[in-house]
């Protein structure tokens, strides 16, 4: 079994939490992934040097993208596999996923919930989230300096 730490600078892969669905609650939910619509810059799809794959994404404007299922915003990513709500929900392509899911977080700064995660959880009668369960609910934010890679 994989430990979880606390430290900021670990990067935690989606198959470490497999086997822990407490961990990351994301795993038991995906409801941003069936909301919003996930626009981002063409130059991350794999074809122009990018990691996202071509075949997932429909061309929205001369430079943008989005992932396949949410062009029009309440639509279901084509990437997203598994029942909205129940554990085991996750991302095909979470290695190689765009940078507005990446960077999607599930708590702010300060440990407090994201207010938008919040209303989609409760959307699909789940239970709302806590402050952010690590050693960091500081309302200054995390200590981690913001030049520092995030955790993916």
């Amino acid at each position: 079994m994989t430990r979880l730490t606390p430290d900021p600078t670990t990067i935690v892969s989606l198959a470490d939490l497999a086997g822990q669905p407490d961990a990351n609650p994301c795993l038991s939910c995906g409801a941003c992934c069936a909301h919003f619509r996930v626009s981002f810059y063409f130059g991350e799809v794999d074809v122009h040097g990018g990691t996202v794959p071509q075949a997932l994404v429909t061309q929205i404007s001369p430079s943008r993208v989005c992932m396949q299922g949410t062009e029009h915003g309440g639509g279901r990513c084509v990437s997203l596999r598994g029942e909205l709500g129940q554990p085991g929900i996750h991302c095909d392509i979470y290695e190689n996923r765009s940078t507005p899911c990446r960077e999607f977080d599930m708590w702010q700064a300060d440990g407090s919930p994201n207010p938008d995660c919040q209303r989609l959880r409760a959307r699909l009668g789940l239970a709302p989230l806590g402050p952010r369960p690590d050693a960091e609910n500081d309302p200054q934010g995390p200590s981690t300096p913001s030049d520092q890679p995030r955790a993916a």
